[in-house]
């Protein structure tokens, strides 16, 4: 032993507080965000309110549709319970057992209370990819090969092809659906900015609908997982029950956003094209180019004289 720790065997990984992926979706836009707050000084009048207000906003809604994908809280649950650390053994700990379920897996984790316990750090945080190019049972036989505590293991069977619970296809393919879903929405976010940018405002609009409609069908490809009754899960004398999480609620709070804003742009359009055309910044342009012809300088000196 070295302090302890067995220096010839690899280490105990330690939890993972981000994923990569959402850390690399986050800094794109906010290197985007930050490049237009740059260019606002440049922006005149009540325009410059406007078009901060339509960039951010717009920038946040693409962020939180890609973010979503690599997220792991569109079910989570958490339980406090005295438990078995490994099979075979009578020793128990007291720990804090999460489940925190996305649409391409699912994350355990066990941290003890306290975090070191039985001359060890008990702070895990494991991942099983169950998406079309994954294949969960090889990472659960995986967990069973490392040792993997047997909290872990136990709360990553319920959710295995071989599980009697049943659940492994349903969640894969909701999640699958859902993950397709939002990447559709991602594209009619595209191209409604490019729209209400030519401008064509009432296609805008539409196409604002259009993304709003197709998260809550994301949402709702997800929620067929509850169509079918769950197992208990069962740690000790407590039950581990999951509810919808963080992302779950804020893709509907954007879709319900994208909606609104898709409804407000075509009333808009038929109610009142001026106010529309004002937050746009369209209506002083207009006033430009008419301004620009009200008088035409001609030199003589390259007019005909028939003319």
């Amino acid at each position: 032993l070295f302090d302890g720790i067995y220096p010839f065997y690899p280490q105990q990984r330690k939890a993972a507080g981000f994923d990569i992926s959402t850390i690399i979706v986050t800094v794109v836009f906010l290197t985007l965000a930050c490049g237009f707050l740059l260019i606002t000084p440049g922006i005149r009048g009540r325009a410059r309110l406007y078009w901060t207000l339509r960039v951010l906003l717009s920038l946040f809604v693409g962020v939180v549709i890609v973010v979503v994908q690599f997220t792991g809280d569109w079910e989570s649950g958490w339980v406090q319970a005295n438990t078995s650390y490994k099979s075979f053994s009578p020793v128990q700990v007291s720990a804090d057992i999460g489940l925190h379920i996305g649409l391409a897996g699912l994350n355990v984790t066990l941290r003890g209370n306290p975090v070191q316990q039985i001359n060890e750090t008990i702070d895990y945080n494991e991942h099983f990819a169950w998406s079309f190019g994954a294949d969960y049972d090889h990472s659960y036989s995986q967990g069973l090969q490392k040792g993997l505590p047997s909290p872990i293991l136990y709360v990553a069977e319920k959710f295995s092809s071989q599980s009697p619970c049943g659940v492994h296809g349903q969640y894969r393919i909701a999640g699958h659906y859902a993950s397709a879903m939002l990447w559709v929405a991602f594209c009619t976010w595209v191209i409604s900015n490019v729209l209400l940018s030519m401008p064509a405002l009432v296609y805008g609009g539409y196409m604002l609908l259009a993304t709003g409609a197709f998260m809550i069908f994301s949402l709702l490809s997800f929620s067929t997982v509850r169509s079918s009754p769950m197992c208990p899960i069962q740690i000790g004398s407590s039950t581990l029950h999951v509810a919808y999480g963080g992302s779950f609620w804020l893709m509907l709070a954007m879709g319900l956003l994208c909606v609104m804003a898709g409804i407000t742009i075509v009333a808009m359009h038929h109610l009142n094209l001026d106010l529309l055309k004002t937050f746009f910044d369209l209506r002083e342009d207009k006033a430009e180019e008419h301004q620009e012809m009200l008088e035409v300088f001609i030199n003589p000196h390259f007019v005909s004289k028939s003319l």
